[in-house]
């Protein structure tokens, strides 16, 4: 069994404001990867976060745990269990696990990557967040961020699990941007994403049981309401 050396959230804020563009492709397309293995088997995640997605330094691998777990025993029925801050509206709203919610957890975990800290960070209320969720809040794509990865996001993180794209596409899309990163080295040096130098203490929720009540059906927010305080 290989040890792993740290997790995704640790790495970001170990190396942050350190990490190339080849880096965090690397990332990304090796957890699209991974989870692509996992939905070739029939299977949904059902909790992808920063903590579960593990690398392994000697190999230069990016891997993800925790398939198959799904809380306590215990946990209360109409409760769901998992890390809010990636949680799909559509699993806030009535526990609606798929291979599309699975998807908009790695557009939160895009996010991440790209601006280098936990996502809705300043949340201090489960209820509140889970609401704004619903409502169509998402982390603030960061000035600088290129266009590509703004479009694949918003594609991700939609509030209708439909509009997503499946894990196949999304790898599809995934490959093309590592391609250009790879082919076009030079341009990419020069595209910087304007990643905030006052964040040093960085608080990151954990994985528990949620129960929520009378939260509206789960819709995108209106132009100029997609993003949180951060």
């Amino acid at each position: 069994m290989n040890y792993m050396d740290t997790d995704l959230r640790k790495y970001l804020q170990q190396n942050r404001n350190q990490i190339t563009w080849k880096t965090k492709i690397q990332i990304i397309f090796e957890i699209v990867k991974a989870l692509s293995r996992v939905h070739e088997e029939n299977s949904v995640h059902k909790n992808l976060h920063s903590g579960n997605v593990l690398y392994l330094k000697n190999k230069n691998d990016w891997y993800i745990s925790d398939v198959g777990f799904y809380g306590p025993t215990n946990k209360p029925l109409n409760s769901i269990y998992g890390n809010l801050s990636y949680m799909a509206p559509e699993v806030i709203y009535k526990s609606e696990y798929s291979y599309k919610s699975d998807i908009y957890s790695v557009a939160i975990l895009l996010w991440e990557v790209l601006s280098e800290q936990p996502p809705f960070l300043n949340h201090n209320n489960d209820q509140d967040l889970a609401l704004n969720i619903v409502n169509g809040t998402r982390p603030k794509i960061l000035p600088g961020t290129p266009e590509i990865f703004k479009k694949l996001m918003e594609e991700c993180w939609d509030a209708n699990p439909e509009k997503r794209p499946d894990i196949q596409t999304l790898w599809n899309k995934i490959e093309d941007i590592n391609k250009s990163i790879h082919e076009n080295n030079d341009y990419w040096k020069d595209v910087n994403i304007d990643i905030n130098p006052n964040i040093t203490e960085l608080t990151y929720s954990n994985s528990k049981v949620y129960t929520f009540k009378d939260l509206p059906k789960p819709k995108n927010a209106t132009k100029g309401g997609l993003n949180n305080t951060e």
